[in-house]
């Protein structure tokens, strides 16, 4: 063999080991194998969530469903986002079939007949507006013309925000909103880029436990049944798969029990949330949460009360987020939490 076919040999087999190696480090393998199956065979679904505590409920019953080795429908595998846009566009895409969500978010998708359906809540409370433990704001008119960040407009934690301004006679249109993603807040708070933010935790916590910052409010006390993030599905997932969103629903609900039974049970969802397969954030930070005060974010009652989204709906309508009412049914599939039978989470 010449050395020109030897050298030809060696760049062929070495081109060919190193795009083996980038296959096996890059695709989605859980999502390549789900892509050949139809959703009613489906191993592994997955479910899309952002490092938030108002998503607890999800990594819970992530963990608790992979371990519980007496069912046969698919496990749950969790996929952490950093934005709400990157999860609205995965599902319209239909590159996942599950997520948390914004509630006012997925009435605007269903809205413009993007096939999506609430079928669970996640949590309650869980927002706060923070403030400089140096500043001399203690209420929103010492606030006036000041800069507020908040996480979107279709955020429910804008339209707490919206509710504490219209208590004391002000709009949004005397503050200057500034919207930016909630890990970024903290740093923009202690930099004085703005004045307060309004947003979920826990970058509340992570600045009140650094400091630097303090709660002007909290949804505990001015709105204790808010809720934010939903439990969302692709209608395709429903039609073909019912029983497993029946299952998903059942173990987020497990878990929402679960969370609010035991303080021992926080602690632990302070560890296993804090995992990189998960929110991969400080430990310390979400027992922080968890504990002070213990109230800061509830997950024990996830009824869906069609009241709750109507009022959600007239203040998106009020803040313009939504252009026009939606009928509930078409956003809402609530037989899932009515025929639910709370999974046991053995942690």
């Amino acid at each position: 063999m010449n050395d020109t076919r030897r050298v030809f040999l060696g760049v062929t087999a070495w081109t060919a080991g190193i795009s083996a190696l980038h296959g096996w480090l890059n695709v989605n393998w859980t999502a390549l194998r789900n892509g050949l199956r139809s959703r009613d065979q489906l191993q592994t679904l997955v479910v899309a969530g952002l490092p938030v505590t108002c998503n607890l409920t999800l990594p819970i019953a992530c963990e608790a469903r992979n371990l519980d080795r007496t069912s046969t429908r698919a496990n749950f595998e969790y996929k952490r986002y950093n934005g709400w846009p990157e999860i609205k566009e995965s599902l319209i895409s239909g590159q996942i079939d599950a997520a948390y969500m914004l509630a006012p978010l997925v009435m605007d998708l269903a809205a413009k007949d993007v096939p999506v359906k609430i079928v669970s809540i996640g949590h309650r409370s869980g927002a706060v507006i923070m403030v400089r433990t140096d500043s001399p704001y203690r209420k929103f008119q010492d606030l006036t013309g000041k800069r507020i960040a908040i996480p979107s407009r279709f955020a429910v934690d804008f339209l707490f925000l919206r509710k504490m301004l219209a208590k004391e006679g002000m709009s949004d249109k005397d503050i200057g909103i500034v919207e930016m993603a909630p890990p970024d807040m903290p740093a923009a708070l202690y930099a004085k880029a703005v004045d307060a933010y309004c947003t979920g935790e826990p970058y509340g916590a992570a600045a009140q436990r650094a400091g630097y910052a303090v709660p002007l409010r909290m949804t505990r006390d001015e709105w204790p049944n808010y809720i934010c993030c939903v439990l969302t599905v692709r209608q395709e997932l429903i039609d073909q798969n019912p029983g497993l969103v029946q299952d998903l629903v059942n173990y987020v609900q497990g878990a929402g029990s679960w969370l609010d039974a035991q303080r021992d049970h926080r602690t632990l969802a302070a560890e296993i949330s804090a995992d990189i397969k998960y929110f991969n954030q400080d430990r310390a930070v979400i027992q922080y949460v968890m504990e002070n005060p213990t109230d800061r974010v509830t997950y024990g009652d996830l009824r869906m009360i069609k009241e709750e989204f109507d009022d959600l709906m007239q203040l998106s309508l009020q803040a313009k987020t939504l252009t026009r009412p939606i009928a509930f049914e078409r956003y809402i599939d609530d037989r899932f939490v009515k025929a639910a039978k709370p999974a046991r989470i053995a942690l």
